[in-house]
């Protein structure tokens, strides 16, 4: 069969000043009756419909120098006029969202996903793609490079020139970086991997890429060598403050605060570098389990609208679980780190009253309306399937451990979805990660995952962890800042503390409400979210003097409050309440062997 012609593309950063791509999709055989040229709707990873059609200043065709006419049909559709011979289609895109779904250009740099910038003709899908990207115009971009994951078919190495892609899916997933970026490469398990940090930064690159190869080299043994891309390129655009990161095929963009990397000479590692290997733990493994690993409902992904599943938990729940626990599985953190970090996610769910409201199942359906739309009652009303579905990761980890005595676990879990569907290519069907939990336990689990999908009861944490020997111990929390993980023995012996049941930032005038929670005394009182508590029980309040303030009085207490709604001064009663026990740490006990056996298991990855 002779293969089909190539879908061409050509990108250029033609006005950085203007933060403006010009992009031109040429096809050589278009659809006689009028070709039809499409922008997707959303980016895999990101369950948002962003429109990215509405970043399109201009778009014009031709047939060779003759002006084609080129019509919308809908938000994101466009056909030209019918003829025969090659048309081209040029698009001038508004390029201003600094994020890792994006596009974003000017002076400094330039980066792009696909999904932002590159045409799909209709019908043609599966052709070949090539792409020539070219470089702005002018001596100030004269030593701009290019890092993208995509193959070079003739360009040199970081170089611009003429890249492919074997069709639009493999296109629009590896994301692009042009500009001065600095450069690290490691090898690990046989594969290339390219670091490429933009903004200004201080790293030490060496400790970076030797953490960074330990880590890789971990996962890649988790699933089974080899990796399943010969080369990978971590994007990372370093800020003031920022932090995201979305998956590709052999690709990661990254969002982190500059102070987030290491510095040279600083051999301490600080938790917010722990942070960025989180997320550069969390990035790589969806390069299986989301990128390869997929639920049915996205074999393959409908760019046009949303694509239901209620496997989130699965997919980006597992991965949370798993990025933590292969840091510490790869030497980078320690075991009372790791702790400190699982029992600040118990305590995350346990402040989230939305845990009662809507299940993990539910929350998966509702990505698309709510998770990237928090609003004011997002705490009240939502569960995270990140949080929430790691701790059932967590759980099922441990259950199966203990079920089939240590021989098998979650791991063999993922190896077994990796072989059945990331190799294969077939979707997960929607009870599939059920199915193989049970094939791999020997056991039925319904009453588990209906209860921890399909319902708002607690997990069974605290059974499941006294399995490897650690309880959890709850508190009230001792200040406003505390997110809980400190153990037993090392907690400051601190008057007990009340609560307004509100979460506040600082304001000019006092603090802020920024969500009241249910059942507690701030809703009680009348207040909402956009309120400003300017003084308590005659006493100006701010992020200063809240814990002070907060611990002079007992629950039950009356308090007049002064707040002001918009530019209205109201005065209110609140009757303070005890802080709630919703404060998790983690007690390590080495008295049972057999349970110190099965937790050293677990953390080293052995069964």
């Amino acid at each position: 069969m002779a293969q089909l012609p190539d879908i061409q593309y050509v990108i250029s950063p033609s006005f950085p000043e203007r933060h403006l791509f010009e992009v031109t999709c040429t096809v050589s055989d278009p659809d006689p009756a009028g070709q039809q040229f499409k922008l997707p709707a959303w980016t895999p990873g990101s369950y948002l419909v962003r429109d990215y059609a509405r970043h399109v200043v201009t778009i014009q065709a031709k047939r060779g120098r003759i002006a084609v006419p080129i019509i919308k049909l809908d938000k994101h559709t466009w056909i030209a006029e019918p003829g025969s011979g090659p048309l081209s289609v040029t698009m001038q895109v508004y390029a201003w969202d600094l994020s890792v779904r994006g596009a974003h250009l000017d002076q400094t740099h330039a980066f792009f996903n696909g999904t932002c910038v590159f045409l799909r003709v209709t019908g043609k899908d599966n052709r070949p793609c090539i792409v020539e990207i070219r470089k702005p115009k002018g001596m100030r971009y004269r030593d701009w490079r290019v890092a993208t994951s995509m193959q070079r078919r003739d360009a040199p190495a970081y170089g611009f020139g003429i890249y492919r892609a074997a069709d639009y899916d493999e296109l629009i997933d590896h994301p692009v970086e042009m500009g001065t970026f600095a450069l690290y490469r490691f090898t690990a398990a046989s594969a290339t991997h390219d670091v490429a940090i933009t903004g200004r930064h201080r790293v030490d690159g060496k400790r970076l890429t030797s953490d960074l190869t330990r880590l890789c080299e971990e996962q890649i043994a988790l699933f089974g060598a080899p990796a399943p891309f010969a080369r990978y390129v971590f994007l990372v655009t370093a800020l003031g403050e920022g932090y995201g990161g979305l998956e590709h095929r052999a690709s990661t963009a990254l969002l982190c605060s500059r102070d987030d990397l290491p510095e040279p000479g600083v051999e301490q590692q600080t938790e917010s570098y722990r942070t960025f290997l989180g997320l550069c733990s969390h990035e790589y493994f969806h390069a299986w389990n989301v990128k390869r690993i997929k639920p049915a409902a996205f074999t393959p992904y409908d760019l046009e609208r949303e694509n239901y599943t209620s496997l989130l938990w699965a997919f980006e729940g597992l991965t949370s679980y798993y990025d933590d626990l292969e840091l510490v599985r790869a030497g980078l953190v320690s075991e009372t780190d790791y702790f400190d970090t699982l029992a600040r996610s118990i305590t995350a769910l346990l402040r989230n009253p939305g845990r009662t409201q809507q299940t993990v199942s539910e929350a998966s359906y509702d990505a698309w309306i709510k998770y990237y739309r928090q609003d004011e009652n997002s705490p009240n009303a939502q569960v995270s399937y990140y949080l929430k579905g790691s701790l059932i990761g967590l759980c099922l980890d441990l259950m199966i451990r203990d079920r089939t005595h240590g021989r098998r676990s979650m791991d063999d879990v993922m190896r077994a979805l990796w072989q059945r569907y990331g190799e294969t290519g077939v979707g997960v069907p929607e009870d599939g990660v059920e199915r193989v939990a049970e094939e791999v336990a020997g056991a039925r689990m319904r009453n588990f995952f209906d209860r921890a999908l399909r319902s708002t009861e607690e997990l069974p944490l605290k059974s499941s962890l006294a399995l490897v020997g650690i309880t959890i111990e709850l508190r009230s929390a001792e200040s406003a800042s505390d997110r809980g993980g400190k153990r037993s023995g090392a907690v400051t012996k601190a008057p007990k503390i009340t609560c307004l049941g509100a979460r506040m930032a600082d304001d000019q005038a006092g603090l802020r409400l920024t969500h009241v929670l249910d059942g507690g005394p701030a809703q009680a009182a009348g207040l909402w979210a956009g309120d400003v508590i300017v003084a308590l029980d005659a006493m100006k309040l701010n992020s200063k003097n809240l814990d002070k303030r907060l611990r002079a009085y007992s629950a039950g207490d009356q308090l007049k409050a002064h707040v002001f709604r918009r530019d209205e001064l109201l005065e209110v009663q609140i009757v303070l309440a005890a802080a709630p026990h919703d404060t998790c740490a983690l007690t390590v006990s080495n008295a049972d062997r057999s349970a110190r056996n099965r937790r050293q298991a677990w953390l080293k990855g052995s069964t």
